[in-house]
């Protein structure tokens, strides 16, 4: 490693990583989302965390998000998590999760969830709150083998 290229877990230690959506389109456009400060906040069915408790988040935790091909695009904190159904998710936190409306929410986020498994209005879902520590944007970031 060079001076100039920096390891990820040496700055940000015991970060995880992950990335946003089930597509390189999704996963982009939640990205420039977060760029433009339209979205702090992500969801998942808690379904989804069964066979690893481990990767649920956690308040204070930072992890790194990925775009599609695994390149690190920028530092989160997670900073809430919230457990609640489908059918309770607020207008609020559909605007905090990158949607204009709940509309927009409960029709893209059912069909988010569709795709990789049953869906149901009052299956439980962890909302996680996020507040952005550094976009990695023009970062030279050594790569993982």
């Amino acid at each position: 490693m060079t001076d100039n290229i920096e390891d990820l877990q040496e700055t940000y230690p015991g970060a995880g990583t992950f990335q946003f959506g089930d597509s390189a389109e999704t996963c982009a456009e939640n990205i420039h989302l977060v760029r433009k400060k339209n979205k702090r906040a992500t969801c998942a069915p808690l379904r989804d965390f069964k066979d690893d408790p481990a990767s649920m988040p956690v308040v204070g935790r930072v992890d790194i998000v990925a775009d599609w091909d695994g390149t690190p695009t920028f530092v989160v904190k997670t900073v809430r998590v919230d457990e609640v159904r489908f059918c309770d998710v607020t207008e609020n936190m559909a605007k905090a999760d990158g949607f204009k409306d709940l509309l927009a929410w409960r029709k893209g986020t059912k069909a988010s969830i569709s795709r990789t498994g049953n869906w149901d209005p009052a299956m439980l879902l962890l909302f996680e709150f996020f507040s952005l520590v550094e976009d990695l944007d023009g970062r030279q970031i050594e790569e993982k083998s």
